[in-house]
C-alpha cells in the first residue's frame, strides 16, 4: 500500500522560537494504535469510533498501520517500546491472527522492552474464550474491559450491546484466559442514578478482583445522541455524594487513587497511561490517532492522523492530517495538563528534563497557585492540593499565557 506523504498539508505551531536546551534525556515511548470499529456507535460516544460492516477489512488495515509506523520510525531510531495500547473502537472485534501479524510487524520496526506493557481494549459482547486464549499468547498482557455499568437498565440507557451477566463473566473469562493484569471501565452519574445504584456497581466491580478501575463520571459531550438530545443526568448534589462514598469504597478495598479516574491496586498503576501523564513520548497509528515526539534537540510535536477510516484506507491520501510543534510558550501548560492530573503529581526535575525549559519559566504562575491553595508548597515535586484537583482548569489557568 503506497500513500503519498504529501497528499496534506502540515501545520506548524508558532513563529521561530527562541533556542530550548537539548533535552538530556528522551523519556520513555509508548504506541498507541487507534481500531474504529464498533458493534454499535454508543450514544454518549465522542472517540472516533464507527460501526462495523458485516466483514472488517483486517487484512488492509494492519498493512496500513504497519505503512503508517513505517513512516514514523525516522523520528525515533534507536529507542524502544515500554508500552503498546490498543484503543478503539472495540479492537477486540479483530481476530488473533491480525493481531499477531501487526505486532511482529511492530516488533521487527522497534524492539520491544523486556518488560512491556501490551493493553487491549474489549467489550464484554465480543468475549470469546478460545480467542482471549490467543491474544494473551501473542504477548497482549492486560486487558481494558469496557463495563460501564452491571444494571439492565442503565446499559440500555448507554446503548451498550452487553448485559449485566455478560459483564461479570468478562472478567472471569479474562481470568480463565490468563489475564491476571485487568481495568474495568464504569460510569457513574448516569441517567437517573441513585447513591445505592452507584455504589452497587462500583461493589460488583470490586468483587470481580481487578488489578485497575478507571471509575469516571458522564459527561454530555458535543457531536454525541446524548448532546443533542440530553437524558436526565443526577443532582450535583447525588454526584458529589457518588464521588466522595466511592472513593472511599475504593479504598477500603485497596484501590489507591493515582489519577483523576484511575484506581490501582498496589504496582499495579497502568503504564501507558502513566506516561502520557508524566509527558512521555508515544507514537499514533491508525484513523484519528494523536501522537507527541520529542527530538534531542528540543523540539516537541504532537501529530494527528487522517481520520475517516476509508480516507485512512486510500492510498492517495496521506496517513498524517498534521503536526504542531508547541513553542515554548505552549509547554508549561501543554506538561502541566497532564502531570497536574497525578494525585501525587511529579518531581519537579521532570519539567526541565521533558520541555528543555528551566523550572523558574513557572515560578511566576507557581506562585499565584500556591498562594490561591490548588498547587502544594513544595519545591521539589509539581502536585495539585485536594482543592487543586477539584478545580484543574482553574489551576491550570495560572499557566496559560
Amino acid at each position: 500500500m503506497t500513500h503519498d506523504s504529501s497528499a496534506s498539508p502540515l501545520i506548524f505551531g508558532g513563529a521561530a522560537q527562541s533556542p530550548r536546551a537539548a533535552l538530556p534525556v528522551l523519556p520513555p515511548l509508548a504506541l498507541y494504535i487507534h481500531i474504529p470499529w464498533c458493534v454499535r456507535k454508543c450514544p454518549y460516544c465522542d472517540f472516533n469510533s464507527h460501526t462495523a460492516s458485516p466483514v472488517l477489512p483486517e487484512e488492509e488495515y494492519v498493512d496500513a498501520l504497519l505503512d503508517d509506523l513505517d513512516q514514523d520510525l525516522h523520528a525515533v531510531y534507536g529507542r524502544e517500546l515500554s508500552s503498546i495500547f490498543f484503543g478503539g473502537g472495540t479492537p477486540s472485534l479483530f481476530s488473533a491472527e491480525a493481531l499477531g501479524r501487526l505486532l511482529k510487524g511492530v516488533e521487527q520496526r522497534i524492539p520491544f522492552a523486556s518488560d512491556i506493557e501490551i493493553t487491549l481494549e474489549a467489550n464484554p459482547g465480543t468475549f470469546e474464550q478460545e480467542k482471549f486464549r490467543a491474544y494473551r499468547a501473542l504477548g497482549i498482557n492486560r486487558l481494558s474491559i469496557g463495563i460501564q455499568s452491571f444494571q439492565e437498565e442503565k446499559l440500555k440507557a448507554l446503548g451498550r450491546i452487553h448485559n449485566g451477566d455478560e459483564a461479570v463473566r468478562a472478567a472471569g473469562m479474562a481470568r480463565q484466559a490468563g489475564f491476571d493484569n485487568f481495568n474495568l471501565d464504569l460510569m457513574h452519574g448516569l441517567p437517573d442514578q441513585s447513591l445505592d445504584d452507584a455504589l452497587s456497581d462500583l461493589r460488583q466491580a470490586i468483587a470481580l478482583k481487578p488489578t485497575h478501575l478507571s471509575w469516571y463520571q458522564l459527561t454530555l459531550e458535543p457531536n454525541t445522541v446524548f448532546w443533542n438530545q440530553p437524558p436526565t443526568l443526577p443532582e450535583d448534589d447525588t454526584l458529589w455524594d457518588i464521588q466522595e462514598a466511592g472513593q472511599a469504597l475504593l479504598a477500603e478495598h485497596g484501590y489507591a487513587q493515582y489519577e483523576v479516574s484511575a484506581y490501582a491496586l498496589p504496582g499495579r498503576p497502568a503504564r501507558h497511561n502513566l506516561n502520557y501523564w508524566s509527558f512521555g513520548d508515544f507514537i499514533g497509528i491508525g484513523a484519528g490517532a494523536h501522537g507527541k515526539l520529542s527530538h534531542p534537540d528540543g523540539r516537541i510535536v504532537r501529530t494527528w492522523k487522517t481520520r475517516l477510516p476509508k480516507d485512512y484506507l486510500n492510498p492517495a491520501k496521506s496517513f498524517q492530517a498534521g503536526e504542531k510543534a508547541l513553542t515554548n510558550e505552549e509547554l508549561p501548560f501543554e506538561f502541566l495538563m497532564n502531570a497536574l492530573r497525578l494525585t501525587e503529581g511529579v518531581e519537579a526535575r521532570l519539567y526541565p528534563e521533558r520541555t528543555g525549559l528551566p523550572l523558574e519559566s513557572l515560578a511566576e504562575g507557581r506562585r499565584e497557585a500556591e498562594q490561591s491553595g490548588l498547587l502544594q508548597v513544595e519545591p521539589s515535586r509539581l502536585a495539585a492540593t485536594l482543592r487543586g484537583q477539584l478545580f484543574l482548569n482553574d489551576l491550570l489557568q495560572n499557566f496559560l499565557t
